[in-house]
């Protein structure tokens, strides 16, 4: 009797761990997309207990690389999926919904104690990271004349991070095309720290990450070469990001949502919810909603399960306004 007793405490803990499992919504990828799916998954676990959402950072690359294998529901990036993601993904049949949840400026920064830079042009920020850089491009004063003769230290996304892929195509014209000898991590607050303990570092990351620690960083304006704005040195703020006036740095950022996950009970009402109240969540840890329509088209989008990327399954795309995205996804 005490043997069947047993058998049945353990055939009972043993299904409710199948039911919890049955509800657990896998999510990986961007740390630039991160804050704002924690955000959204907090809301949701809170009106939905039963239901546990586990979000983690390996960056946009690595993000993709689980997606594709079939290992996560969905996964946060920071810029459209790659061809080469493509067929990751077309190699075990996953097929994917692209939804925009936001739109970000990457923020250059340095450190509070630097009294020579307060804005660069993209052409000194090519110089400072593109390949032929390495090793060669090492101090301050080669960047512009005036500059100190300090050594010039750096920290950026790592290979696998899609802010890293659009700052390479935007800066030096080609995505991945970066100097290697920088402090790199998938991991926005490590370069946060790496910055803000250097007088003489430089960083880039998602502005959001600016906002959380402004106490610390400051700001580094950028003028657009090529004179778009025709405004000068802008600095990234919710306003210039949203009004196309930030540029060449600013893009929207997404999450892909497997389309066999999204016939999951709990990962369609996670992704609605996800839509209904990211224009509140969004502000609130940084970034800049989108319009109404835009979450409105994305969620008739994830709704029809209408499949693909509006961006070609081409990576990153550079010079892409609100404006722009509303009518790619129209």
């Amino acid at each position: 009797m005490k043997r069947i007793m047993c058998f049945m405490v353990i055939a009972v803990i043993a299904c409710g761990n199948q039911a919890y499992a049955a509800k657990l919504i896998k999510v990986d990828g961007s740390s630039t997309v991160f804050p704002i799916t924690e955000a959204v998954a907090e809301e949701f676990q809170k009106e939905n207990s039963g239901i546990k959402v586990m979000v983690g950072i390996s960056g946009t690359g690595g993000g993709f690389k689980r997606f594709g294998r079939g290992e996560t529901d969905i996964s946060d990036a920071s810029r459209p999926i790659k061809p080469k993601e493509v067929d990751l993904a077309r190699e075990n049949n996953i097929e994917y919904i692209e939804l925009p949840v936001a739109y970000d400026g990457l923020a250059v920064v340095v450190n509070p104690q630097n009294t020579w830079v307060n804005h660069l042009t993209v052409k000194e920020l090519k110089k400072m990271w593109e390949p032929d850089a390495q090793g060669a491009v090492t101090k301050w004063n080669q960047i512009r004349a005036g500059f100190p003769d300090k050594e010039m230290r750096l920290f950026g996304p790592g290979t696998d991070s899609g802010t890293f892929d659009y700052f390479t195509e935007a800066v030096c014209g080609k995505s991945g095309a970066s100097r290697g000898d920088f402090t790199a991590s998938e991991d926005d607050n490590v370069l946060v720290e790496g910055v803000a303990f250097d007088e003489a570092a430089l960083g880039y990351f998602g502005f959001a990450y600016y906002e959380a620690n402004k106490e610390k960083l400051k700001l580094v304006a950028i003028d657009d070469e090529n004179d778009a704005n025709g405004k000068g040195p802008i600095n990234p703020s919710l306003q210039t990001v949203k009004d196309g006036t930030y540029q060449p740095l600013a893009r929207p950022i997404f999450i892909y949502v497997s389309v066999q996950s999204a016939e999951k009970e709990e990962v369609a009402k996670f992704v609605e919810f996800y839509l209904a109240h990211a224009a509140q969540l969004v502000k609130e840890v940084g970034y800049i909603p989108l319009p109404d329509e835009a979450y409105q088209a994305a969620l008739e989008r994830f709704k029809k399960r209408v499949k693909g990327s509006v961006f070609g399954g081409k990576g990153a795309t550079i010079g892409v306004k609100i404006e722009d995205l509303l009518r790619r996804q129209k």
